[in-house]
């Protein structure tokens, strides 16, 4: 009996996990998608291409995919349905700020999406610019070494960075979103191991939540991050 308990336990997460993993792809494929339709397909003429690259790599996607998804959004492959970025706004409980960037072929089908993903966690989406302004485009950088190395890296590239801090065994090094390459590239050739690079946002400010307020929060976040045209989830929740 507890055998059989085990196994399924252990099948229900393996198939749980391959379809978290195949929804990953997909959005990877997408965000490729928009990046070569807004920039062209070379990734040394299109930042945000590779960026999407790297970030498409960092979720263990393998190059064959990466390259069948720049091919098809070059009009090589099959064609497909013109994917546009979208950007939903609101509140989670208690107050909490909650920007959902997102990619869609049907905005009239996506919106009352999130908006119902937002009411059933006790939330509400909000106008556009609601919450927005809380938060800053950053570039950021996780490092391993010390704030010693990282910052003679940067001093020797004369690269510009907001804020370099040790965060436990590594460091993370916050910029400008138009500095990153310059940034990564003086790390590298620093000999710098870069274990996470990616530009995001960060909330000018945060809420401390605790309790049923954590709860509805987190599922409202996990909630919108398995909708399969969301990208990325920021807010500004601190959890305790």
């Amino acid at each position: 009996m507890a055998k059989h308990s085990h196994w399924s336990n252990i099948k229900h997460k393996k198939a749980a996990n391959d379809a978290r993993r195949g929804k990953v792809i997909a959005k990877m494929g997408k965000l490729i998608t928009v990046a070569v339709q807004m920039g062209g397909p070379h990734l040394d003429e299109n930042p945000r291409l590779r960026l999407a690259v790297e970030k498409a790599r960092a979720a263990h996607m393998a190059n064959e995919p990466i390259d069948r998804a720049i091919k098809k959004a070059a009009g090589e492959g099959a064609a497909g349905k013109r994917m546009e970025a979208v950007i939903y706004e609101g509140y989670a409980a208690g107050g909490v700020a909650v920007v959902v960037e997102g990619l869609t072929d049907n905005r009239t089908r996506t919106a009352p999406e999130i908006k119902k993903i937002f009411e059933r966690s006790g939330g509400a989406m909000g106008v556009p610019g609601c919450v927005g302004w809380q938060f800053k485009d950053r570039a950021v950088l996780l490092v391993d070494g010390t704030e010693d190395r990282v910052l003679e890296a940067l001093l020797a590239a004369d690269c510009d960075a907001l804020d370099v801090a040790a965060v436990e065994s590594q460091v993370s090094v916050v910029a400008e979103p138009r500095d990153f390459d310059r940034i990564k590239a003086a790390l590298v050739t620093a000999k710098l191991t870069v274990a996470n690079a990616e530009v995001t946002k960060l909330p000018d400010n945060s809420i401390a939540t605790s309790g049923a307020q954590t709860t509805a929060v987190q599922e409202l976040l996990d909630e919108l991050d398995d909708h399969e045209d969301v990208q990325d989830v920021y807010h500004n929740a601190e959890f305790s």
